[in-house]
């Protein structure tokens, strides 16, 4: 995934034929502000998306920017996180009295930011490819999304399945808009990313509950194929 001037159509003919599959990501970096982009001085967006570290930064700052512009589009104004905060194994932050646990990602409305074990993140980069990057973080986000909205659930599993479909829509806007291209193999890679994170069986009434891997990849396909506002 890189940032580019014209995307490719490939992402979202198979994100489509992804709805019709029978087949969770467990999140002190700094980044440059959503707003503005790349502080002086630092690389430019082209230089971007070549490392594990380059692309955490760039999901992180392009995604919040698409949702800045969207609340603004909106007539509302989007909150950034207050920190991005990578941790190792058991040192992560705790949130409203909860320590973070190994190899997770999360969003911690008490404090409004997140949080990752970044030796895990890393691990499935390497194994999975940049689409690891591209699924949890902007997933994380929508959580934020969903505590600046207010929104209520019933069911953890709604929940979740929503800040997929979130971090889809996020996805195809950025690409719509040119600051990333879908290259050959990324869709594979979210997908397969999407399917590993599902839950093992479809216990939806579970607190944890994130969805079974056809349910996240259906989330996720449906933000990316229909914006947003659908999710």
């Amino acid at each position: 995934m890189t940032p580019r001037a014209l995307s490719t159509l490939v992402l979202a003919a198979v994100l489509t034929a992804s709805c019709s599959l029978v087949a969770s990501p467990k999140d002190r970096h700094s980044a440059p502000d959503p707003a503005t982009g790349p502080a002086s001085g630092s690389a430019s967006p082209s230089a971007l998306g070549q490392t594990f570290e380059e692309d955490v930064e760039l999901a992180r700052t392009l995604t919040e920017r698409y949702w800045q512009q969207t609340f603004q589009a909106a007539g509302r104004t989007y909150r950034p996180l207050s920190k991005f905060e990578a941790y190792s194994g058991q040192d992560g932050p705790d949130c409203g009295g909860q320590p973070a646990v190994p190899e997770n990602a999360f969003y911690c409305p008490v404090g409004h930011f997140v949080a990752y074990d970044a030796q895990w993140m890393r691990s499935l980069y390497e194994e999975k490819g940049d689409g690891a990057v591209y699924v949890i973080i902007p997933h994380e986000l929508g959580h934020a999304v969903q505590a600046q909205l207010m929104s209520d659930f019933s069911l953890n599993i709604n929940r979740e399945l929503q800040a997929d479909c979130y971090a889809g829509g996020a996805l195809k806007g950025l690409i719509d808009a040119g600051q990333l291209e879908a290259e050959s193999g990324d869709d594979e890679e979210l997908l397969a990313n999407l399917a590993a994170a599902g839950d093992p069986t479809d216990a939806w009434w579970r607190e944890d509950a994130h969805g079974t891997p056809a349910e996240r990849q259906q989330s996720f396909a449906k933000g990316y194929n229909n914006g947003v506002n659908t999710c």
